[in-house]
Formats: structure tokens, sequence, C-alpha cells
């Protein structure tokens, strides 16, 4: 089933959200449905926010980006199988020379901004079996993970950019809050009171 996603402003998109227990409700046809989303919407993540929910998890599909030109074999073929769902991840470590990437958000369409992040990280997470894994990521993958992984602290991309880029953007993001904006996927907005 597909999912309403939340929109820009919305307060779930800034709390902290919970670690999950193995018995949370129904995990398994919820990570179903947040798959079938994030496809809808043509994704490469989405974290369980997004959908509403407070809770610690995350989904990527990176196998998109496989398609880039720019990319050694090597890079293509990992991301052409970088799709895993996330629970109570951890970044463990971040190492290396931030870097710029241009990137969006689902429950920000039609902004796009460079943001600077390390190349190389270290994360220990659980899969949907409640399996713990130590995984080392880097280049867009480690960018795909990072962003997901902001979206469970309460960060949003657009956090991260400069006062300016901020202030240029302002008008994009209320209307975004507000609803006026047209998308191709289901959208969930903080000041409207119905779904779309």
């Amino acid at each position: 089933m597909i999912l309403p996603i939340v929109a820009y402003g919305d307060p779930v998109l800034k709390v902290k959200a919970k670690p999950i227990a193995k018995d949370y409700p129904n995990l398994k046809t919820l990570i179903a449905n947040m798959e079938e989303t994030m496809h809808g919407a043509y994704g490469v993540g989405l974290a369980a926010p997004q959908v509403g929910l407070p809770i610690r998890m995350f989904l990527v599909d990176a196998s998109p980006f496989a398609d880039d030109d720019v990319l050694d074999a090597k890079e293509r073929a990992f991301l052409e199988n970088f799709k895993h769902t996330f629970i109570n991840p951890t970044i463990i470590e971040e190492t290396g020379d931030e870097w710029a990437f241009n990137e969006g958000c689902l429950s920000i369409p039609d902004v796009r901004e460079d943001v600077f992040r390390k190349p190389n990280i270290k994360v220990e997470y659980f899969d949907e079996d409640f399996k713990k894994h130590t995984l080392e990521l880097d280049g867009l993958a480690a960018r795909v993970f990072q962003h997901e992984y902001d979206h469970i602290e309460g960060i949003l991309f657009t956090d991260k950019l400069s006062t300016l880029k901020k202030r240029l953007i302002k008008g994009k993001l209320l209307n975004i809050s507000k609803g006026k904006i047209s998308v191709d996927y289901r959208m969930k907005f903080p000041n409207l009171k119905k779904k779309r």
C-alpha cells in the first residue's frame, strides 16, 4: 500500500526518532508499504518519519544511481545492489574531506541544493529480521545513508544550507508546507487537514 509522504513543515520531520524493538507491530507490512511508497515516488531512500512515524528506520534502494556514466564499474555494481532496510542504525565513524552533491528529498519536492558530507562512513544497524550488521560505505552509497540517517535525527538537508541559500528557498518551502505544489505521488501537507 502506498503511504502519503509527509511534506516539509510537518513537526514529525524535526523530531529525533525513537529506536524500535523486534516486536514492533506489523513491521514487515510497514517495510513493504514503505518500499512500495519509495518506488512509487521514484525515490532512492525513505525514512519512517517521512510517512509520519518517528521511529529509527529507513529504506534505501540506490540502484537508480547505477546508471550514472561517471561512476566506475565497481561503484556502479555496488549501487545496483545497495538495497537495504536499516533499523536502529548508528554511524560509528565518518572520515575524509567533505564533498558537495546536489540533493533532493521526497518531503521537499522541487528543491535541490548542494550539500557537503563526508565521503566514508562505518555504520551499524539491524536488518528487517533484527540481525545486526556492520557496513562500510563510501561515495554515493554513504551519502544516501547519511541523508536518510539525518531524517531519523530530525534533520533535513535544507538545515545544512547556508543562511543565504535558506533565504533564497524560503518561499518554496512555505508553498510546500501549504500544499501549493504539484507532485505525482501522495503527500500529506501539514497546513492542510486532508491528504492528497
